[in-house]
């Protein structure tokens, strides 16, 4: 990062030269009739309104929305917010999104032990199987930790191994407290029910749904993934549909049918409690 400005760290009348991810850019006109750029501007640490007053064509030719740019400028306040009054600003070299944008509110690293500790919990040889397919595939994995969960809940770089995390810890808890679940069924469901999202979010500085996500959403992208996955695996029937059901329903349940299984039933709840309580907490940063 260029210079040691951060966004948490501002205030009216410093001086910026810093490395932001670019998160939104729109051109557009004072009451005057004079261009100007409106910018959202990104780091580990938080967002910051950006604006380009001067030479607007010339510096909005050098960047886009989801570059990552060194700006230099000002921190000016305006209607009650602070903002960046940028003087120039050049594209550089894309960096880790978990480093440009607010990300996770707890360590990758961490997360990603939680993952393995929760994987290993697993104790039927196919569902093993299963996840071991997806958990030693190099670009899944990048994305599971760079993703976010969301575009409601856990909309930050890494918010969806965090939110994987926590919905298998959830599950986990559940089948101890209720011992007649197929804790093997319900805690590979949970470990994957976003798997889907990490091919319907563009890799990126910016949250920007892919084709995938757009065509078919992350559920059923998710369901083909796993059934593709498990299909190579030999995963037989009896265990692959009641995985598949509680995935497929852990939004609710599909085509208007209640969900068939009580494993269906746990993931639903445990991924609508970590939702909600994610989002409720979203603005207290």
């Amino acid at each position: 990062m260029a210079g040691d400005t951060y966004v948490a760290d501002l205030s009216e009348g410093t001086l910026v030269d810093a490395t932001f991810a670019v998160q939104r850019k729109q051109r557009r006109h004072t009451r005057n009739g004079d261009p100007f750029l409106s910018m959202e501007l990104a780091d580990r640490t938080g967002r910051v309104p950006g604006v380009v007053w001067n030479d607007v064509n010339l510096l909005g030719a050098r960047f886009d929305q989801g570059d990552t740019v060194r700006v230099l400028g000002r921190v000016e306040s305006y209607g009650g917010r602070l903002q960046i009054a940028v003087r120039d600003v050049e594209k550089i070299d894309a960096g880790d999104p978990l480093d440009l944008v607010p990300g996770a509110r707890r360590d990758a690293e961490t997360l990603d032990g939680f993952v393995e500790f929760l994987a290993g919990e697993v104790a039927h040889p196919g569902l093993r199987g299963l996840l071991e397919r997806f958990l030693t595939d190099a670009r899944f994995r990048e994305r599971l930790r760079s993703a976010p969960a969301s575009q409601t809940h856990h909309d930050y770089a890494g918010g969806l191994l965090e939110h994987t995390v926590a919905v298998a810890t959830l599950c986990r808890e559940t089948a101890g407290l209720h011992p007649r679940l197929n804790s093997d069924i319900l805690l590979t469901a949970a470990l994957l029910h976003d798997a889907g999202r990490t091919e319907t979010f563009r890799p990126g500085v910016t949250i920007a749904v892919s084709e995938q996500g757009r065509m078919l959403g992350h559920v059923l992208a998710g369901v083909r993934m796993i059934d593709a996955a498990a299909r190579e695996a030999g995963l037989a029937d009896d265990v692959l549909l009641p995985l598949l059901n509680a995935v497929a329903g852990h939004h609710g349940p599909i085509e208007g049918r209640r969900l068939e299984t009580a494993e269906a039933v746990a993931l639903y709840h445990a991924n609508s409690l970590d939702a909600r309580v994610g989002e409720a907490l979203s603005g207290r940063g």
